[in-house]
């Protein structure tokens, strides 16, 4: 080629390609910085200008970045300091991504034109800056659904544009600021229509000057802390407001006279606190839709008469609060009424339930009452009546009303959006496609017949048709279930589901989230949130031959540009050299203050060095999304096993914390023993004791070279269940695992059963045995009504452990070929009774004693409703009744105390195929076939 011509082609391919890459220099170098430090960012990041080449989720204005909207996209790691070099930045919205940890950065404050910062459901900790208050065009500030701890900045108060103010379900403690002589507060928001607080630690009394006449409110949401003191009469100034949820503090003294002003008031939830005096009139709130005073000790009185002028009441609730003297039948007869709870009062005379009785009624709870006759001329209606413990249940007539109550479902499953087993299954139906799975969590709504269907029209009828606006493509938004959580919070478990063929591209799930968390949707009902499930069904980059070759080409001939490039690509270097460092997510564990662990040891990173032989390649036994594993030998002589994080570990801060508290306050034989942990040099590691025989998978796969005949299999069980239950019922409080299957039940040399990995567990602190949490867990393993209620038990475990006695069983994972083992034995139980054909070839020549008994246990462990399934503890019980009674104590066959970890067999602490969500695993929607 002529080389005149070969100069004009570079200098023409030149110029094109400085054209095209027109992202600005700063912005450019803050982008690769988040690149450089996150995981999972889209694919098409790879690209050299983000503006000219239009990365994924950031959006540009000529050579500026002002947007990036990235939520649910799993992306990973911290939130790096360089961010706030993208001074253009008006948009920032990472909600939903559940691996993103660390700190904000302290000089978030730079961002001057951010009008929304949406982080909603991320793992967010430590302090909100202070240095967020100087951010004077911010709108929308959503922060809830994190781990932020401290005090609310007092400098929150110069936000003086801000609209919606999120805070919620975070461990956010102290005193709500308001202003002084020094320092704004919470009361300069003049703007402010929403604030949202509930769910944290907030306490002290709330000053009166917090609120004022000039204020706009519509909702203050302040429920689960621990305010104390008199609510100030402040409140009832705000004119505006149409939802107040005080409920679950320690408010005390008689209720403001002057909220029955509140003539926009919708719903109002001043329920458990110690409120007295004289129930209020809140007859000039016309508009009211649900009322819930329960558990206060307010004067005993009479059933106040403004009950019966609420013509919009569908829901009141008074549990527990004094009432005297009769049910009114107006009362009743109120057009939209669905729920009356009055139990726990002294109601007495006739329950009278007249012809004009409301048709929408549903439930009438009178438990704990002194009523003594009852009468009914409702025919044909479906009204829950519940009159347990009043004198009236003590007649013969009574039989049929009384001794009949039962306790409301946790939740409704609707089955108008597709099969339920799509939901319970993780194998999907030909017709269940891969849906977008997630909830909205409404804070307040003026309903609670749940089984209406109107009530969920606006999935369809409204949120669908706009998304379709914004080019997604849906072919239905429909409701999985609805149900009340632990908060009192309607959620509805939602799927969006995309055309038959199709996947929802990051685009498209972003899109969702942004449209939702950022609340550009208007919601139906009260304020809400959204959280999802990760959706990792993302379709791949298309294979398009002609863009291959021009990459190879423009490769080539970059190559040849570097040298008209240098001076350039020399200065883009050093800015982006200029990234500092991630966050350090333990900021708090710094030398001096790492928290005093009983029976787990701080090791530094020399020693760590010194006992694996300087990390040698020969001392690892596994690898896996968290990183590596290591066998070691202390000075002792003990042998243990090393999981070293990788930078930026899926795993993360959060579990590795996890891991460490909870392993170090319990010790049982049957879970394994925590050694110690290094954080040091900017390590994260975990010290086990080393567990010979690795997993119980890797045996039953025969990867581990151990055979396991029946009865051993019994004995796994056995040891594996009660370790459970110590977790379940003597730790205090008790710990549910979340992440049992057979990859985390460990062999010793004995093959004695060990439970391990604890990163994804959680403490049942609340008294009820239960807490509400995002969804994490294997799929295979998943407990469904945790799914779909996100309320998580010890009998998620219970099901967990179900799984993999029918593992035990079968040999199989949960999930292989297309085939579900749980569904797979349901039916082979149904048609033939026996599973023998289903049974792992290794053990068919086995007697297999207890064998029937033991997969019945198992299918009681897999019972979709929660209360139905045994504990732990009598779980344990039944495998030592089916030992002892078939004398199988003595009767186990002579194992070898090691095995053979090579021809690449994974150590038990590394990941495997099954994919976990929140675990160091890659998550993986539990929908694909």
């Amino acid at each position: 080629m002529n080389p005149n011509i070969l100069l004009y082609f570079l200098l023409v391919f030149s110029y094109c390609w400085f054209l095209e890459a027109r992202t600005d220099p700063t912005d450019l170098a803050a982008l690769r910085s988040l690149k450089k430090q996150w995981k999972n960012t889209p694919p098409n990041w790879r690209k050299k200008d983000p503006c000219g080449r239009r990365w994924e989720g950031i959006f540009c204005n000529d050579s500026r970045v002002i947007k990036i909207i990235l939520p649910g996209t799993n992306l990973a790691g911290p939130l790096p300091e360089d961010i706030v070099s993208l001074s253009e930045l008006q948009i920032l919205d990472l909600s939903n991504n559940q691996y993103l940890t660390g700190h904000l950065p302290a000089n978030i404050g730079y961002l001057q034109n951010l009008d929304s910062l949406v982080l909603v459901g991320c793992n967010f900790s430590g302090p909100i800056p202070e240095s967020l208050g100087s951010i004077q065009k911010l709108t929308h500030l959503f922060l809830n659904l994190n781990h932020f701890s401290g005090s609310i900045p007092h400098s929150i108060g110069n936000l003086t544009n801000l609209i919606w103010l999120d805070l919620s379900e975070n461990q956010l403690n102290g005193a709500l600021p308001v202003s002084n002589a020094t320092a704004p507060g919470l009361d300069m928001l003049l703007k402010a229509e929403h604030f949202h607080l509930g769910n944290n630690r907030f306490s002290g009394e709330i000053s009166p000057r917090l609120f004022s006449s000039r204020m706009a409110l519509k909702h203050v949401i302040l429920n689960e802390n621990q305010l104390n003191g008199n609510i100030p009469d402040s409140l009832g100034l705000v004119r505006t407001l149409e939802v107040i949820r005080l409920d679950r503090n320690f408010f005390s003294g008689p209720m403001p006279q002057n909220l029955s002003m509140l003539t926009r008031m919708s719903e109002l939830y001043l329920a458990n606190n110690n409120l007295s005096g004289p129930i209020p009139d809140l007859s000039g709130m016309n508009l009211l839709t649900y009322v819930d005073l329960s558990n206060n000790s307010f004067n005993k009185a009479a059933a106040p008469q403004w009950f019966e002028t609420l013509l919009d009441l569908t829901t009141l609730i008074m549990e527990n609060t004094g009432l005297e003297s009769h049910i009114s039948t107006a009362l009743l007869s109120l057009p939209h009424l669905e729920s009356v709870i009055l139990s726990s009062n002294q109601l007495n005379g006739t329950l009278e339930i007249s012809a004009s009785v409301s048709s929408s009624l549903r439930l009438l709870d009178l438990r704990n009452n002194s009523i003594d006759g009852f009468s009914s001329a409702a025919v044909n209606r479906s009204i829950s009546v519940m009159l347990d413990e009043n004198p009236f249940c003590l007649k013969a007539e009574a039989a049929r009303i009384c001794n009949n109550s039962r306790p409301l479902r946790s939740f409704i499953p609707l089955e108008d959006c597709a099969p339920l087993p799509c939901f319970s299954d993780p194998i999907f139906l030909s017709d269940c496609r891969r849906p977008y799975l997630g909830s909205l969590f409404f804070r307040s709504f003026s309903f609670s017949d749940l089984t209406n269907s109107l009530y969920y029209a606006f999935l369809t009828e409204s949120l669908q048709p706009r998304l379709e606006k914004l080019q997604i493509p849906i072919d239905r938004v429909c409701l999985v279930s609805s149900m009340i959580d632990l908060n009192g919070y309607l959620v509805l478990n939602i799927s969006f589901l995309p055309p038959d063929g199709y996947s929802f591209n990051r685009t498209g799930v972003s899109t969702i989230n942004n449209y939702l968390n950022n609340h550009i949707y208007p919601s139906p009902y009260g304020p809400y949130y959204y959280s999802d499930l990760s959706y990792t069904n993302f379709p791949g980059p298309g294979k398009n031959t002609g863009l291959i070759v021009g990459i190879s080409i423009a490769g080539s001939v970059l190559a040849l540009l570097t040298i008209v490039a240098v001076v350039y690509g020399y200065r883009q270097r050093r800015i982006a050299q200029l990234a500092v460092k991630l966050n350090n997510p333990f900021a708090s564990w710094n030398d001096g203050n790492v928290p005093r662990l009983k029976g787990a040891r701080w090791f530094s990173f020399e020693d760590v060095r010194q006992c694996t032989g300087n990390l040698s390649h020969e001392s690892e036994i596994g690898v896996g999304g968290y990183g590596k594993v290591y066998k070691g030998k202390l000075e002792s002589g003990e042998l243990v096993a090393i999981k070293r994080a990788q930078q930026g570990s899926l795993q993360g801060a959060l579990e590795f914390k996890t891991e460490i508290e909870l392993l170090s306050r319990v010790h049982h034989k049957n879970v394994v023993n925590l050694i110690g942990f290094c954080y040091d040099k900017g390590e994260q590691m975990l010290i086990y004791e080393y567990v010979a025989n690795g997993s119980l998978r890797a045996a039953l796969s025969g990867k581990s070279g151990v055979r396991l005949n029946w009865i051993r299999r019994l004995k796994i069980a056995l040891g594996a269940a009660r370790g459970l239950a110590y977790l379940h019922e003597l730790a205090d409080p008790p710990i549910v695992h979340r992440d049992i299957k057979s990859d985390n039940i460990l062999l010793s040399d004995h093959l004695n059963a060990k439970v391990a990995d604890f990163g994804l567990s959680k403490l049942l602190s609340d008294h009820r045995g239960q807490v509400t949490t995002q969804v994490k867990g294997t799929m295979g393993y998943l407990d469904p009504e945790y799914y779909m209620t996100n309320i998580l038990t010890e009998k998620s475990d219970v099901y967990s452990f179900g799984v993999v006695m029918l593992e035990l069983v079968t040999g199989r994972m949960p999930l292989e070929n297309n085939k579900y083992i749980v569904r797979e034995v349901r039916e082979t139980m149904k048609e033939s009774g026996y599973i023998y054909n289903l049974v792992d070839p290794a053990i068919r020549v086995d007697a297999l004693i207890g064998m029937e008994e033991f997969v019945k246990l198992a299918l009681s462990c897999l019972q979709d409703m929660s209360d139905e399934r045994p504990s732990m503890g009598e779980v344990v019980k039944e495998i030592e009744n089916m030992i002892e009674a078939n004398n199988l104590n003595d009767d186990v066959e002579s194992v070898a105390t090691s095995a053979s970890f090579e021809g690449g067999y994974r150590y038990p602490y590394s990941s495997n195929s099954n994919v976990s969500f929140g675990s160091s695993a890659t998550a993986s929607s539990p929908f694909i076939k």
